[in-house]
């Protein structure tokens, strides 16, 4: 715990963004009978019944000091999964950072033998060079800033039923798009101290 608490007090640098990332599963759903829209007087109906679409993951990395995330859901939770994201995270949104600092839970698709199960070697090991990972303590997900990033957005962008993948996607972008037009950061306050008086 201390270690990710550390993490979160260093001071903001470009050249060593702290990035957070987590993923949660979603349910795709759609409405076995059309709803009756709202009207004036009248709110929006919708039947009880759904239709099962399957399940999906969603992937949220952000930057909290910075106030950047993105967002997308991928039919699947893999070890290959990650890797594409780590890839993506360091070839497209951090091409030119010096290190990130990456803060995620311990599941075990969370390392750098993800990269080598994806990648070939060279390249697997040209990924891993850049990043340095900080792990939450196991029943400490709580303390990756990414779980307030998915509370948000499950409450700003999920509160109906989804169909399909693509529109999930067109929903998250359109979150991520706003979310990162506002530039809104995490300002975390539980620190090392706090820790030792109330753990």
């Amino acid at each position: 715990m201390q270690d990710v608490l550390g993490v979160y007090t260093r001071r903001y640098d470009p050249a060593f963004p702290v990035v957070v990332m987590d993923e949660k599963p979603l349910q795709l759903l759609d409405d076995a009978r059309p709803g009756t829209p709202a009207a004036p007087g009248r709110p929006a109906r919708e039947d009880s019944e759904y239709v099962r679409h399957g399940t999906c993951s969603i992937f949220v990395w952000a930057e909290p000091l910075r106030g950047w995330r993105r967002a997308y859901a991928e039919p699947t939770r893999t070890r290959l999964d990650w890797a594409h994201g780590v890839e993506h995270l360091l070839d497209v949104d951090y091409p030119d950072v010096e290190k990130v600092v990456l803060v995620m839970d311990n599941l075990n698709t969370h390392n750098i033998a993800s990269l080598y199960q994806a990648f070939p070697p060279e390249k697997a090991y040209a990924l891993a060079q850049p990043l340095e990972i900080h792990h939450t303590p196991k029943h400490g997900s709580w303390l990756n800033t990414a779980e307030i990033e998915l509370s948000c957005l499950t409450k700003q962008c999920l509160g109906r039923r989804i169909p399909d993948l693509d529109i999930l996607n067109t929903e998250l972008d359109a979150w991520t798009k706003a979310t990162n037009t506002d530039t809104r950061q995490v300002d975390w306050r539980f620190t090392t101290s706090d820790a030792r008086i109330k753990l």
